[in-house]
């Protein structure tokens, strides 16, 4: 089966005459808004009229320059030095700052209108749009004027935005020496880093000192990146009136300090069993003193377990199928129709996303599959965002933006779905194999994901100071570490250079990507809970949470499954499930 997506579903080629036309109408249609709202928004008089036009505008537009980007971004991710979807990538995200102002400007008509509730009820375009014009009345008082936002977004496109494509292609062609059975080779990043899985703890190690080697390559140029994009949030979260970062990251999340307060604490209460779970894997491997960073991915049991590409489609789709028809037949569609990345090779950025195509209502996926287990529940991780585009494929574009935490609930659900079926399906050895490898993945989740958090947290508030060399971020993150894991990693083995490795850190607009995917991971564990109990009942319903996820807060989308995410005991029932498969894992050798 062919590896590689295909993007032909958007362009051909970006020499393409549909591809040279629909950047014209792109260029043109921008135009027409920036035009339009000059002309209309001057004034209040009527509104319902204007408001419709405009929401039509921008479902419209946004179709289209979405499809655009991902062509170039999608091109990107897998040619990191291909120029033409660079220099495409550049020219779009100009033409993008020119809806700056406009935007600017509707926002804040749209902020003045009065008896908006009343003018939203009298039509049925804009009551579908409720909650993002409610939105941004919400978000008006974070406004700057017209012209400091179009300086701002002119000045991202070489600020923030340049440093994060150096990131990208730095890392994406960062080579690093290692010796594999006796002979000196030059390989990706991401191969080296699939290491970590290997049976043969020479490897690991090898791997792990090799890789922290590679990074002394590009230190000092990523901590440039990282200050750079650090430093223009804090700048502008200032200017806009935000108590801080994380304040802003929690309002775009659509979730409120209460929730993360009640799941941190959750979380926090729960660190002493994965420091038993990583104590007693570090026992078995023969180690005192705690786990090795480079064995926290470490095999356990006997099991060779190896899926070929076809393998792990069949595995995929026959479990999915357990929850529903829908499910399985999604993710077999994506396997048929080449909406997956999986080959690994030089110029491919690491790691694995899901990209949502509203514009032909499909998905593409990116992995490095090397036919280990972790990297099937990889696969069904991304098509659980898939899934969930799928789910949205019939709202409007405005009506798509799910926040980040609820970005994860879908692929984390799947991910689940198939560490169980494998856990059931398979011999003692092997079960014993997964239920380690999917204790260790929570472990990520849960620790390595709060180590990052108060990592970011650390770096925005020396940042505030000025910026930060590479021994401080180094420092900041083995700190962080050390707090997080404890005494269940050996303190000598740490991984100082984590900051370089972890792309959200580099992305301007999505500040504290980290701990989304614990609130998705068990979110997605108390809904799987229910589907146990309810079966097909549940099936309907959490398809139709899905569906509305683009225009609900997180409390709310919650409560239609009469979830209290502000409670702790949510997160704590959730956590219990863990714990439990970590007694099991001690009491199993």
């Amino acid at each position: 089966m062919n590896m590689r997506w295909s993007l032909d579903e958007l362009y051909t080629s970006f020499e393409s005459e549909e591809f040279y036309q629909d950047m014209d109408r792109c260029k043109k249609e921008i135009e027409e808004v920036k035009e339009w709202v000059k002309i209309n928004l001057s004034n209040q008089g009527n509104p319902i009229q204007k408001l419709e036009r405009y929401i039509s505008k921008q479902n419209e537009l946004f179709l289209l320059l979405t499809k655009l980007y991902s062509f170039a971004e999608l091109t990107l991710s897998v040619e990191a030095k291909n120029q033409q979807a660079s220099i495409t990538i550049d020219k779009l995200e100009e033409w993008s700052t020119e809806l700056t102002e406009p935007d600017v400007i509707f926002q804040k008509w749209v902020s003045s209108l009065h008896e908006l509730d009343s003018i939203i009820s009298s039509s049925t375009v804009l009551e579908e749009h409720r909650y993002y014009l409610e939105s941004i009345v919400k978000k008006s008082k974070y406004i700057l004027s017209e012209k400091e936002e179009v300086i701002i977004a002119k000045m991202q496109n070489t600020g923030s935005n340049a440093w994060t494509k150096l990131q990208e292609l730095i890392t994406s062609t960062l080579l690093v020496d290692i010796t594999v059975d006796g002979e000196e080779k030059q390989l990706p990043l991401s191969v080296v880093r699939n290491m970590a899985y290997d049976k043969d703890a020479e490897i690991r190690k090898k791997a792990y000192e090799a890789e922290l080697q590679a990074y002394k390559k590009i230190e000092e140029s990523s901590a440039a990146c990282l200050n750079g994009i650090k430093g223009e949030v804090v700048t502008i979260s200032n200017m806009r009136g935000y108590e801080s970062p994380l304040e802003k990251t929690l309002m775009d999340a659509r979730m409120d300090s209460e929730v993360l307060a009640a799941m941190l604490t959750a979380m926090k209460e729960s660190i002493p069993s994965f420091h038993r779970f990583y104590r007693k894997k570090a026992e078995l491997l023969g180690y005192e003193g705690g786990l090795p960073f480079y064995e926290l991915f470490a095999p356990m049991g006997e099991a060779n377990m190896k899926f070929s590409y076809d393998e792990a489609r069949e595995f995929i789709v026959k479990h999915f199928r357990s929850f529903s028809d829908q499910l399985a037949d999604f993710a077999d569609h994506a396997f048929k129709n080449r909406w997956i990345d999986a080959e690994a090779r030089e110029g491919k950025r690491g790691g694995a996303f899901c990209a949502n195509l509203r514009s032909i209502k499909e998905s593409r996926i990116l992995t490095n599959f090397t036919e280990r287990f972790n990297d099937v529940s990889t696969i069904a991780h991304e098509l659980g965002h898939g899934y969930h585009g799928a789910c949205l494929k019939n709202e409007t574009y405005l009506n798509t933006h799910y926040p980040m935490p609820l970005a994860e609930t879908a692929s984390i659900l799947c991910e689940t779905i198939i560490h169980d079926a494998a856990i059931q399906s398979l011999e003692d050895d092997e079960a014993f194999a997964i239920l380690e490898g999917g204790l260790s993945h929570a472990g990520q989740i849960i620790i390595d994901i709060y180590s990052r958090f108060l990592f970011e947290s650390e770096v925005f508030k020396q940042r505030e100071e000025g910026s930060l060399s590479v021994n401080q971020l180094n420092e900041i993150m083995m700190n962080a570490q050390k707090e997080a894991y404890g005494d269940g990693l050996d303190h000598h083995y740490l991984h100082p250079y984590m900051w370089m490795n972890k792309p959200h850190y580099y992305y301007a607009s999505l500040n504290f990507y980290n701990f989304p995917y614990a609130f998705g991971m068990l979110f997605a564990k108390g809904l799987y809970a229910e589907y146990l109990e309810r079966g097909e009942e549940f099936v309907k319903e959490y398809d139709h949470l899905l569906s509305v996820t683009g225009k609900m807060d997180i409390v709310d989308v919650a409560k239609m499954m009469n979830i209290d995410v502000r409670s702790p005991a949510f997160w704590r029932s959730s956590l219990k499930l863990i714990e439990l498969d970590i007694e099991a894992f001690i009491n199993m050798v």
